[in-house]
């Protein structure tokens, strides 16, 4: 009763508090705003922002500059304020809540509130005080523990057949993309589909075509680059952030597009979105940057600004660039290059992709084979940094056959299976700091990244501790409560499918600098999948990484096709190798 007094009282000279303080002085997020707010008897409340962030913009200049909102936040709160880009372990905690996300938590770290996107400063206020008078938790049903995770590192088929029910009931077959506000290209649905487009689903592939050929609206026609999503369930309404994992992830969608469907407007998508990551997101070293905000003038829509042409918005200035050179968006960005350089044969893209490789091995490097995120980390280190390099390093392989990325990438398997295996099923985001108040949780796109890099280091090596940990990691994704919590999840669909199943094989016998090899190569890297493992042998260079096939000596280069156990004939003609695959794929499917 005295404290809902005080807070009355409070209130009626809120104005002219806030007035007379100032604006809120914010905290980063740290163990020792939890302490403080112990002493002090108050909340912790954590606004989770990100830099490019429209709303987070307008939620700063209107919500948190309002006077009430801040004379109740001085009084009752400890304000933590994070850029999710900079913390991949909060990040990932809170996706599903932003951007921006409202946290409220107690001082032992129970989450008490979680509000997603901009919220009115008097709405706001009214939180803020309903909080004060009655700190009990609100149970959204986010959280629930696992009580009986999934005994097999497979899916089971009664899970498998939801989730492809699924797959088709969320697609939007007029317009492309999924049924909801937001139009955008999902890339685990993009692969997944250009998986069943190459077994000849027609209905698959007509889905996927309209989202590509929708997602094109999304693509700047001045600097390139694409938005990150349209709104009004159409692709013709755009929000214009420009984020480094949407440019990766389109730049790869895109090529591999390409190289199935040989349409050349998808190839065009590629090479305008990269034209925009060298020019904007690209540091003097070749690294790549974070983002470019929406806003021109933070807070207020840029719609107008982005109609213009470049010197009429260069005139009035450029949106603010994240000029923060983290290991994971750069590892994004490496692989889609690597992928970009197997569609095209352009030897910029792989010169690029192997600049910011070497750049980040010799300055975000952890020993052991790990990947710190920035030039300096409060914490960590997070899994995504060394799982996307690792990533990037197994796309290299694929590219160039150059061991020693072969090498790298399993030195990042090696790092993630010593520092991130939970001790139930799945992989956490970060590392354990001992009495931390936010313990390290499982996430479910980062264990589904994890099964596709593990499983292919099993195909690639033969190692059996690699597939230790994509079943480690897929015993959780396979578990109904997680497998089927929403709607879509299709990336669990996809690495089930290639966990089960051999990837395409193709491997050219002969010496690297013979140039009868090195155009099979070529013809072999341009063969259309996005689940294949490619090799070459040269064998100067001592046994197979995985020598599950034992190989003729032959007078000259050739290639073959391996599935199922068996191999084709050597394939000496360049142009034979795909009429080969697709031959042994009949077969295979028969």
């Amino acid at each position: 009763m005295f404290r809902s007094i005080a807070l009355a009282l409070f209130l009626l000279a809120g104005t002219a508090h806030a007035t007379s303080e100032g604006a809120i002085k914010w905290e980063p997020w740290s163990d020792a705003a939890f302490e403080r707010a112990k002493q002090e008897n108050r909340f912790v409340i954590m606004d989770l922002e990100a830099v490019w962030c429209h709303w987070c913009h307008v939620m700063h200049n209107t919500t948190y500059s309002d006077p009430k909102v801040i004379a109740l936040i001085k009084e009752y709160y400890i304000p933590v304020r994070v850029d999710q880009d900079s913390r991949p372990d909060i990040s990932r905690r809170y996706e599903n809540w932003g951007w921006p996300a409202t946290v409220v938590f107690a001082a032992d770290g129970t989450e008490i509130v979680k509000r997603r996107g901009y919220i009115r400063p008097e709405i706001f206020a009214s939180i803020l005080e309903a909080i004060v008078l009655d700190p009990s938790p609100i149970n959204y049903g986010d959280d629930e523990p696992i009580t009986q995770y999934a005994q097999s590192g497979l899916l089971d088929t009664k899970t498998a057949a939801q989730l492809e029910k699924s797959y088709y009931e969320i697609q939007d077959l007029v317009r492309g993309g999924f049924k909801q506000p937001k139009k955008y290209i999902d890339w685990d649905a993009a692969d997944y589909t250009l998986l069943k487009a190459r077994q000849g689903n027609e209905k698959s592939e007509k889905w996927l075509r309209r989202t590509l050929d929708g997602a094109l609206k999304l693509i700047d026609p001045v600097w390139g680059g694409v938005y990150q999503y349209s709104t009004h369930s159409d692709w013709d309404h755009p929000h214009f952030e420009k984020i480094m994992s949407f440019q990766a992830e389109y730049v790869r969608i895109y090529a591999q597009a390409y190289a199935q469907f040989g349409d050349p407007r998808y190839l065009k998508a590629a090479n305008d979105i990269y034209r925009y990551v060298k020019s904007f997101l690209t540091s003097p070293e070749g690294v790549f940057y974070v983002s470019q905000d929406a806003d021109l003038v933070k807070g207020e829509h840029s719609e107008g600004y982005f109609k213009l042409a470049d010197s009429e918005r260069r005139e009035l200035g450029l949106p603010s660039i994240d000029k923060h050179r983290y290991a994971r968006e750069n590892g994004w960005m490496i692989h889609a290059l690597a992928i970009l350089y197997t569609a095209t044969g352009q030897r910029r893209y792989l010169d690029d992709a192997v600049t910011s490789a070497r750049w980040i091995i010799a300055h975000r490097a952890l020993p052991g084979g790990g990947f710190r995120h920035d030039e300096k980390d409060i914490a960590g280190p997070y899994l995504e940094d060394t799982l996307s390099m690792g990533r990037a390093f197994a796309g290299l392989y694929l590219a160039t056959a150059d061991r020693e990325w072969l090498e790298r990438a399993a030195d990042a398997a090696a790092f993630i299976e010593r520092n991130f295996r939970h001790t139930e099923p799945g992989y956490v985001t970060s590392v354990d700091p001992k009495g931390s108040v936010l313990k390290p949780k499982v996430n479910q796109d980062e264990n589904i990244l994890l099964v596709r890099f593990a499983n292919l280091m099993y195909r690639y090596t033969g190692a059996a501790s690699y597939r230790a940990t994509a079943e480690h990691a897929m015993r959780y994704l396979a578990t109904e409560q997680v497998a089927l919590r929403f709607l879509s999840n299709t990336g669990i669909l996809l690495a089930g499918v290639e966990l089960a199943n051999d990837p395409l094989h193709i491997t050219v016998v002969g010496r690297k600098d013979d140039t009868q090899a090195q155009a099979l190569f070529q013809a072999a890297i341009r063969y259309p999948s996005t689940y294949r493992r490619i090799e070459w042998w040269d064998k100067r260079e001592g046994e197979m990484p995985n020598p599950d096939v034992r190989y003729p000596d032959l007078p000259r280069a050739a290639a073959f096709v391996c599935t199922n156990g068996t191999c084709s004939l050597p394939i000496y003609d360049v142009g034979k190798i795909a009429a080969e695959v697709e031959r042994a794929s009949r077969v295979a499917t028969n």
